[in-house]
């Protein structure tokens, strides 16, 4: 079992400790300066504790705090080269972390349906441990990227959870307005993405191809993706992820600049 502590215990480090609880694999240490906080997720961990000192008695150590408090706290820490720390700070790259620890450093950009086992993360780092691929696979899926892409990863699976949670409640809406009870609705359009989601992932057929294998001609679906087609919906979507990932660029300039 592999030793682990979440430093930051918010909406994505309980996030992290739920997912990684589910598996019955990890001895986890949950820290943070709110007590309260660490009362709600106390169910999923074997030990709490506000003391930094505590959490860095672990094989790999998250560091799950806001960017401009990172360094800060890996400053704090005090690990050793047998150890890995994580950080999950948005704009704060592993060069500005590395000469801080005598830990492996690498970086993680998750999203909160680790809470689920449904995580979709972008990792980089000069060495992907074994541990820190147990953990990132018992919380969800990876990928390994080159650390130039993270501001990209930031904006689709970092920030995307929310642009598809706006789409999801477009569809409920609509479902409302004509018709269905709003519980109705919100469990066909939420359950229409997942399915939707795990067809794209399982299937080998490119997404063009299965939105052809839904549209039989002059049926309801063509119809529907006639509008689509002939609006800007892609267009705003990009622009929600280049947002964000302008956004994380921001961060990270800003963070250079301290």
């Amino acid at each position: 079992m592999v030793h682990v502590s979440v430093i930051g215990c918010g909406n994505m480090g309980s996030a992290l400790i739920r997912g990684l609880s589910r598996t019955g694999n990890h001895t986890i240490t949950a820290c943070d300066v709110d007590e309260e906080v660490l009362d709600e997720v106390e169910p999923y961990c074997e030990t709490t504790t506000t003391d930094l000192a505590e959490a860095a008695e672990a094989t790999v150590v998250f560091v799950v705090v806001k960017p401009d408090l990172t360094a800060g706290i890996v400053d704090d820490l005090d690990l050793s080269a047998e150890q890995t720390l994580v950080s999950i700070a948005a704009g704060v790259s592993t060069d500005a972390l590395e000469p801080r620890t005598d830990a492996t450093v690498v970086r993680v950009m998750p999203n909160l349906a680790a809470a689920t086992g449904d995580m979709a993360a972008a990792v980089a780092g000069d060495e992907i441990t074994d541990e820190v691929a147990e953990l990132l696979d018992d919380a969800g899926v990876f990928v390994e990227i080159d650390e130039a892409q993270m501001h990209t990863s930031t904006a689709v699976n970092g920030s995307g959870p929310a642009f598809v949670f706006y789409l999801i409640k477009a569809m409920m809406d609509a479902g409302v307005e004509s018709g269905l009870n709003p519980d109705e609705a919100k469990v066909l359009a939420a359950q229409t993405f997942k399915g939707a989601a795990e067809t794209v992932i399982q299937s080998e057929e490119s997404i063009d191809q299965l939105i052809d294998d839904v549209c039989s001609p002059k049926g309801t679906t063509i119809e529907g993706m006639k509008v689509l087609r002939e609006s800007t919906a892609d267009e705003a979507v990009a622009e929600a992820v280049f947002a964000a990932e302008r956004r994380s660029e921001e961060l990270a300039g800003e963070g250079d600049d301290e």
